[in-house]
């Protein structure tokens, strides 16, 4: 009985029968691979995946309710907990909502600010996926160890803006909660001359690593067809070749006075999805060293009392996340709290192909498929 699946995901394997008698076996949720409490139950002809299941749900903490019973202002500290490894950007697309909601408007200099901030979140979400990935398929820690090195400088800045590593809380209704310190610039610019040598190092130690290659190359195969069948987003839809980035197809803020490159690659794999991400972070060191060279003065924030009200009616942002499309959807009902949250999270929708992605490949492909999406728990489970 010949395996039911769609084979064209990945061509390079073929067709297994029932030579072998097959088992399940639970992988997770306690899996350190699994990226978190995430639960994936394969069944096995082998070592080959015949079929697979996604399981989540282990970690749900009702986010979006919520944000139904706290204030706008007081609802910031929320969203810095659901993909926990880019703040900023949650604190972005939740404020933009909100302000859309409200009719607030964001002085020029706080949209600096958020730009600036933001893409240092890409850069360290990044330095994360990249590190850990190297780590998941074999290639020991030291590809982490220098990621996470250059992940630490970023949140050293981030405590030099508002005091906080990981749970910001910086981007607000309005603006941003605190003005740029005169140390800020000086310390970004020289973070932003560094960088390049050590996104370099990172590809001299994975991007033509043997062993990386073997893990990772036409492996987990996703189509473009499919990827935009399944809605994903982010580096996992331009590792696919598909050049669709928010920031460029549907701008926000002040993207639309910057030079960048949406970056996209062909081989709609592993390798693939690792490539896009370490391009991307030389395309946010460039979108920085524009926005500090463009720094305008003025306020950094709008007045805003911290218990405004929304009026009745319906907003929706999205911003391009470093994982993908985030969205907020909410509705007003004229208090201080939005009466309806809706978060449409990537690291949860990227989700969606993974199970055809698994087929056909061995248990331990499936560790490096799972990782090349980058996802974190805290938004899959929102």
């Amino acid at each position: 009985m010949p395996i039911d699946r769609d084979v064209s995901l990945n061509p390079k394997v073929e067709p297994l029968g029932d030579e072998t008698e097959k088992i399940v076996v639970n992988m997770g949720p306690q899996h350190p691979s699994t990226h978190g409490v995430f639960r994936m139950i394969l069944t096995l002809s082998g070592e080959t995946i015949v079929g697979a299941e996604v399981v989540m749900g282990y970690l749900h903490r009702g986010v979006e309710k919520q944000c139904e019973e706290g204030t706008f202002v007081h609802n910031i500290t929320a969203t810095d907990r659901l993909d926990y490894l880019s703040p900023m950007s949650n604190n972005l697309a939740f404020s933009m909502c909100a302000e859309a909601l409200a009719g607030i408007e964001v002085p020029e200099r706080a949209w600096y600010i958020r730009t600036i901030v933001c893409e240092l979140q890409r850069i360290a979400s990044h330095c994360v996926a990249v590190g850990t990935f190297g780590a998941d398929v074999g290639t020991f820690f030291t590809p982490l160890i220098y990621a996470f090195r250059e992940r630490e400088m970023i949140l050293d800045l981030f405590n030099m803006i508002c005091g906080a590593r990981m749970t910001v809380s910086y981007i607000r209704p309005g603006g941003v909660a605190l003005d740029l310190p005169e140390e800020f610039p000086p310390a970004c610019r020289y973070f932003l001359d560094v960088m390049p040598r050590k996104v370099d190092e990172y590809e001299a130690l994975l991007t033509n690593n043997e062993i990386f290659k073997a893990r990772t190359v036409g492996v987990g195969l996703l189509p473009p067809d499919k990827a935009i069948d399944y809605a994903v987003s982010g580096p996992t839809l331009r590792a696919s070749g598909v050049a669709y980035d928010v920031r460029r197809d549907a701008p926000y803020g002040i993207y639309d006075r910057f030079d960048f490159d949406v970056q996209t690659a062909t081989g709609c794999d592993c390798f693939s999805r690792y490539l896009v991400r370490i391009r991307e972070m030389r395309e946010s060191v460039r979108i920085i060293r524009q926005a500090l060279d463009q720094l305008p003065p003025g306020p950094h924030t709008a007045k805003v009392s911290r218990n405004f009200r929304a009026p009745e009616g319906e907003a929706f942002s999205r911003i391009e996340a470093p994982k993908g499309e985030l969205g907020f959807f909410m509705v007003g009902d004229g208090s201080i709290a939005p009466y309806r949250c809706k978060i449409r999270s990537p690291s949860f929708i990227n989700l969606g192909p993974l199970h055809e992605m698994l087929l056909g490949w061995k248990v331990a492909d499936a560790v490096a498929i799972l990782g090349s999406i980058d996802i974190v728990l805290g938004e899959v489970d929102r």
